[in-house]
């Protein structure tokens, strides 16, 4: 009886530890808006393989790119809901959430360069807003490049008078809506995937973005001019849902953490990459005429744009945007 006894509780652990190693992975639903072929399409089904690899398959990255699975407006809900495990939706998307602290992202100029931005969200100022984001249930992992914004329109853009009456698409932001109003513009708030229609159809006359957003969008094809304006900074927070986040294995949630960092890195590093090839490939099509600006018209436009930044002061706090203008004027001292 007892030779039996011990056989069967071999048995028994045999089975206890098969369990796991035959048991289904961790489905983690990763949604976006924007193209596969984008920094931030690329960095996804980079993370997706790193992040398969590193935990040997107990977990399975689903990526839904190009608003297959969820539009902007209904993503961040679904997050909550625990619908989608995990999203990368633009420094913007918060602001109706109650967290207007990352609106700072939006301001003109605020971030002049690439080292100012990395300064920023590599540093305890990045850290501290994304614990922010602790109190809505959700757990932010990582800030992922886009680039810098360009204007366009079917009509040219080189001065502010000339945005006057121009109705422009937005991101859902405070921020651009007193930056385009600033310019005597329309702002219209719309889903990025609904921008080349609205374009096309004439709903809207122009619309800010990155290049690589232009390109792959197909933007520049029913817009006659583009101003090189740099004026602000599109970039990402990854995100994931903190109850589902929290309650992961440790070991599991360490390998993800490595993954991200590295799919971060590599976001990074595509980003000006493919904003310098879209640039690239848009000037070569002809469709639309590229305007540069001349320093004084540059000026012009920031002049025209800094009663914004009295406007965003009253959500945000004038306490963060002198931070984030310290390490601008950090950098460049």
């Amino acid at each position: 009886m007892r030779t039996f006894a011990i056989a069967a509780s071999v048995a028994a652990l045999a089975l206890g530890l098969a369990g796991p190693a035959n048991a289904d992975p961790i489905i983690i639903k990763f949604s976006h808006v924007v193209a596969t072929d984008t920094p931030k399409g690329k960095a996804s089904e980079k993370f997706k393989e790193l992040a398969e690899k590193y935990t040997g398959g107990k977990v399975k990255i689903e990526v839904y790119p190009n608003s297959s699975l969820y539009k902007d407006k209904e993503e961040l809900e679904a997050l909550q809901l625990g619908s989608v495990q995990m999203l990368a939706p633009s420094n913007s998307k918060f602001g109706p959430l109650g967290i207007r602290e990352f609106e700072v992202f939006d301001l003109p100029y605020i971030l002049p360069d690439l080292k100012t931005l990395r300064k920023v969200t590599e540093g305890p100022l990045g850290l501290r807003l994304l614990k922010l984001l602790d109190s809505k249930g959700i757990t932010g992992l990582a800030y992922w490049d886009n680039g810098f914004k360009q204007m366009s329109a079917n009509k040219k853009l080189v001065t502010p008078a000339d945005y006057q009456g121009v109705k422009f698409r937005i991101q859902s932001s405070r921020v651009l809506q007193a930056q385009f109003k600033a310019l005597g513009s329309l702002p219209q708030v719309m889903a990025f995937g609904e921008v080349y229609q609205a374009l096309q159809t004439g709903v809207v006359d122009g619309q800010e973005n990155t290049w690589s957003n232009i390109y792959t969008q197909k933007m520049h094809e029913v817009q006659k001019y583009i101003t090189e304006t740099n004026h602000g900074y599109i970039g990402y927070v990854v995100i994931v849902n903190k109850k589902f986040w929290d309650e992961l294995p440790a070991d599991i949630r360490d390998q993800l953490s490595k993954a991200m960092k590295e799919a971060t890195d590599f976001n990074n590093a595509q980003s000006q990459k493919e904003n310098d090839d879209a640039f690239a490939e848009i000037k070569k099509s002809g469709k639309s005429e590229i305007i540069k600006l001349t320093p004084e018209q540059d000026e012009a436009m920031r002049k025209a744009m800094e009663p914004v930044y009295k406007d965003a002061a009253s959500r945000v706090g004038q306490p963060l945007i002198d931070e984030f203008l310290k390490e601008s004027k950090s950098t460049t001292n």
